[in-house]
């Protein structure tokens, strides 16, 4: 599967693959097309989804890269959902979505670093309220669709089933780590606002509240906290990164044709508190998994165990019934934000 030879029209190739396609870009292309020795394109149209919508198929190759790292095995055989997942004591089943920008509102890849834009990106509660709307609308089409097409197949039914959700729906979206994610799933929203506004009235950082909904442009109200009830329990945990881009390739790849900054933010022990980095590519350390977060329904009907994805730098949260508390498990270590900088060597000094 030839990811990166054009086979639709240029007025068709979406914007993320003509810029990849500089031929400046080849150690990363590199690394995706590894990414995806023995991805089955099994409707015969990857490619050139990939090469027109871009972000959905590039967080499928990622997962699909992940569970690679992880060992596991993939069941072709199946139409849908999007993976089965097989093994020795591990079995379920995956269904990946993107968060996309809202009809009429910037996409991902307009960002523009305006004065207008950055401050948005400032407004922290207006940027996770975004996230957390797109979010929400990505998910519910696939507990719909679950429970429309999916939950009567053979290889589904009484299978562990997982959301693996990505954010791509503003500019900047890199920058929300859980904030959104975890104000939908549990109704727990890190304010940040608060605190930046008056720290010394936090000394142990931002303080977590209920939001219990957000509104939407037109007043609309998004309730929040899927997985503080029985309501969703079809749905046995959500997959999430916001690093899983462009820009893990280019960490994780070396180019010998440009100087690549990595700025990086990091949960340090002993309580998590953030550690921003700068180095260059070569110097810094990053692995495929640094970024993935694991959000399990504690009312699932069928639960997926946190054995699964445990992994150094992998963040869980889930309630050990055992220990009859929520544990946040992971969190030092973890990596939070990353952004890479890059100058062509060819280019400096002109």
């Amino acid at each position: 599967m030839d990811l990166f030879e054009p086979i639709v029209d240029k007025d068709r190739l979406h914007k993320n693959f003509v810029t990849v396609m500089d031929p400046i870009c080849k150690p990363e292309r590199d690394l995706l097309q590894e990414w995806s020795d023995g991805f089955v394109d099994r409707d015969k149209k990857f490619v050139e989804e990939f090469q027109t919508t871009f972000n959905s198929s590039f967080w499928e190759l990622y997962l699909y890269a992940t569970f690679n790292e992880y060992g596991f095995n993939v069941d072709w055989s199946h139409q849908a959902p999007d993976f089965a997942i097989i093994g020795e004591g591990v079995e379920f089943i995956v269904e990946a979505v993107t968060a996309n920008a809202a009809d009429g509102k910037p996409n991902e890849w307009d960002r523009t670093f305006s004065e207008k834009e950055l401050k948005i990106l400032g407004d922290l509660k207006k940027l996770n309220t975004e996230a957390i709307i797109r979010l929400s609308n990505a998910i519910l089409g696939k507990v719909r669709k679950y429970n429309e097409s999916y939950k009567n197949l053979d290889h589904v039914k009484n299978m562990p089933f997982v959301i693996a959700a990505a954010p791509f729906e503003q500019p900047h979206f890199n920058h929300q780590y859980d904030r959104p994610i975890r104000a939908l799933l549990y109704n727990y929203y890190v304010d940040e606002e608060a605190y930046l506004l008056s720290p010394e009235k936090f000394p142990d950082g931002p303080p977590g509240i209920q939001l219990d909904y957000v509104e939407k442009d037109n007043g609309a109200e998004i309730p929040l906290g899927f997985f503080n009830d029985p309501g969703m329990e079809e749905v046995s945990a959500i997959v999430f990164s916001c690093t899983a881009t462009w820009g893990k390739l280019s960490a994780l790849s070396v180019n010998e044709m440009r100087d690549t900054k990595v700025v990086s933010t990091w949960a340090t022990p002993p309580n998590g508190e953030p550690e921003k980095r700068e180095c260059s590519a070569e110097e810094h350390e990053e692995s495929i998994t640094d970024g993935l977060q694991v959000f399990h329904n504690p009312y699932a009907k069928y639960p997926l165990d946190s054995k699964v994805f445990r992994r150094e730098g992998v963040v869980q949260l889930y309630f050990d019934i055992d220990k009859n508390e929520w544990i946040y498990e992971g969190v030092t270590g973890a990596l939070l934000v990353r952004q890479v900088f890059s100058i062509d060597k060819n280019k400096r000094g002109r």
